[in-house]
C-alpha cells in the first residue's frame, strides 16, 4: 500500500533538483522526506532516459553518465516500462497531447493513485486523471 506522501517524480522534477533551478528546494525535501521513510518517490524508467539525454544533449556524455551515477544514490525507485505500463502510457498518449514520455509519468501516477510531482506545464492536459503537485517555473 502507498503512503499518502508517496510520489511520482517527472524528468522536469529531477532536472529542477539536478540543475538547482526555481523547484529544487521542494524536489529535495521529498528526497529528504523519501530518505527517512516511510513515503517513497516512484519514477518511469522512461523519465530517466529523458533526464539522461537532454543532460547529453545540453552538457556531454560524461556529464550525463555523472548524473546517472548521481540519480542511482537518490531514493527514487524506478519502475521498468513493463507490458502494462506500456499499454496505460499509449492509452494516455492517445487521449491527450502530451509527450509518450509524459504519458508514462502520469501512468505510473494513475496506476499507484498519487501525486505528480512537476512543473511541466504539459500535464495540466492531464488533471483529470491524476493529482499534480506543481513545482515553481524555471527561472529564465
Amino acid at each position: 500500500m502507498n503512503d499518502p506522501k508517496d510520489r511520482v517524480l517527472d524528468s522536469y522534477a529531477l532536472l529542477a533538483y539536478l540543475e538547482n533551478e526555481a523547484g529544487a528546494p521542494q524536489v529535495k525535501s521529498l528526497l529528504r522526506q523519501a530518505a527517512t521513510g516511510p513515503s517513497r518517490l516512484w519514477m518511469s524508467i522512461v523519465n530517466l532516459g529523458e533526464v539522461l539525454y537532454i543532460t547529453e544533449r545540453e552538457r556531454g556524455l560524461a556529464h550525463s553518465r555523472n548524473v546517472l551515477a548521481a540519480v542511482d544514490q537518490l531514493p527514487v525507485d524506478m519502475v521498468l516500462a513493463d507490458r502494462a505500463q506500456t499499454l496505460a502510457a499509449a492509452h494516455i498518449k492517445a487521449r491527450f497531447p502530451l509527450s509518450y514520455a509524459d504519458a508514462f509519468a502520469a501512468a505510473l501516477a494513475q496506476t499507484k493513485g498519487i501525486p505528480l510531482v512537476t512543473g511541466d506545464e504539459e500535464f495540466s492536459r492531464v488533471e483529470s486523471l491524476v493529482a499534480i503537485e506543481w513545482l515553481p517555473k524555471k527561472r529564465s
